[in-house]
């Protein structure tokens, strides 16, 4: 296992460390989802992890970060990230079946970190997983216990009712108990509960999907006031929204020169918009889950389309209402006023805007003639839409400016 420090004058460099421990540092196993508080407590202690930790250590600033899953396209995004955040130190690198292999056989781009990845759990104030569905919250006790943070970049933390994974993931969440710990963790509408979960002895965030994201942020402000009387959702995603591993209908062939739907009528994101925009209706003026009927069941299509990055998020409204375009730009711009990572434009926005970056832009017009609001938004899948928000979301629990490690500008052309 290799650390990144920065030397004196600020350069990067890779440092040898003893390879971690495994999870459960030969006390009994803890099985999943049954961490208890007391157990969390006691490990928290003796091994001063986590934020509240971080914040009293003595004569430190550092956060102690580890990824789990650090192969795939979100791992090697957090990764890049992370190694320009002024107060971070990466300490392990976990991938399956992986014993001290060089990151360049993954990320050919990080090749100059000197990084390696193994197999053992790391040990840190803060454990990003990137991994399969229903892998991380089978380790989640085991890393919990020991007081460090868990920011899960799949999907194993985003549902609130447990009995929703095996309807739309195939599986049964095997972490009830954790799972009803955790925070959903999209910074513009639960920053302060993300922050309440950084007092608790398990601090667990579940990070938004790709699609959610811009959805849900492109139609908060309307769920708010309870506008959307019906919704239909029409998306299109670049194609490392689809992961790492080789599949045939992802080959160049197949897919240049060429869009296509998928997963008609049953994308898994669909739930976490339903219950997102639910839960704004209910926070919003009318305080009601059911003051925005298009939200109960969203029409969601989703397209495949020959780039890289990227997501357009196209959401089209039947308001409860007859609402004007001053009414409009009032919700919005009071919605997104002081977030750094939100912007508000004045034209259609393009993928290209946000390319490399954390931002999501977003535009909302009602249409004079047929009385509808369209809403569109774009971010960058594996920054705003995984690394990067990740990242804001450590940002958050830890105390520090949400911007920090984020300030970079988007790529162009």
């Amino acid at each position: 296992m290799s650390e990144i420090t920065r030397t004196p004058d600020g350069a990067l460099t890779a440092t040898p460390a003893a390879k971690l421990a495994p999870a459960n540092d030969g006390s009994a196993p803890a099985r999943a989802g049954q961490a208890t508080t007391e157990a969390v407590a006691e490990s928290a202690a003796e091994r001063g992890l986590g934020p509240r930790a971080a914040r009293t250590r003595q004569g430190g600033r550092t956060i102690t970060v580890g990824i789990v899953g650090a192969t795939g396209y979100a791992g090697g995004e957090l990764v890049r990230l992370l190694l320009n955040h002024p107060r971070v130190r990466l300490v392990g690198l976990h991938g399956r079946n992986r014993d001290n292999v060089p990151i360049a056989e993954s990320h050919p781009h990080l090749a100059a970190t000197g990084l390696v990845i193994d197999q053992a759990i790391p040990r840190a104030d803060a454990v990003f997983t990137a991994l399969p569905h229903g892998v991380a919250a089978s380790m989640t006790a085991d890393i919990v216990v020991r007081g460090s943070a868990l920011l899960d970049v799949g999907p194993d933390f985003r549902l609130h009712d447990p009995t929703d994974y095996p309807r739309w993931y195939k599986f049964d969440h095997p972490a009830p108990e954790l799972l009803a710990q955790a925070v959903y963790g999209l910074p513009e509408l639960h920053r302060q509960e993300m922050r309440d979960a950084a007092e608790r002895e398990a601090t667990i965030i579940g990070l938004p999907g790709c699609y959610p994201t811009a959805t849900i942020l492109t139609l908060a402000p309307l769920a708010r006031a309870g506008l959307i009387g019906d919704l239909a959702v029409d998306a299109k995603s670049g194609v490392s929204g689809a992961g790492r591993e080789p599949k045939p209908d992802l080959l160049f062939s197949e897919v240049n020169e060429s869009v296509k739907a998928y997963s008609v009528f049953s994308h898994r994101h669909t739930a976490e918009m339903e219950q997102e925009l639910q839960q704004q209706g209910e926070r919003g003026a009318l305080g009601s889950r059911d003051a925005n009927p298009g939200v109960a069941m969203v029409d969601f299509l989703p397209h495949l389309i020959p780039m890289t990055r990227g997501i357009l998020a196209s959401c089209h409204v039947r308001p409860t209402r007859p609402v004007t375009q001053a009414e409009l730009d009032a919700l919005y711009a009071e919605a997104y006023r002081d977030e750094p990572f939100v912007q508000v434009v004045a034209d259609p926005p393009a993928t290209k805007h946000v390319y490399g970056s954390n931002l999501c832009r977003v535009w909302c017009r009602v249409d004079p003639r047929s009385g509808r609001i369209l809403a569109l938004g774009v971010i960058d899948n594996l920054v705003k839409g995984a690394a990067g928000q990740a990242v804001q979301a450590l940002n958050v629990i830890f105390g520090l400016p949400e911007t920090t490690g984020l300030e970079q500008y988007p790529i162009a052309p």
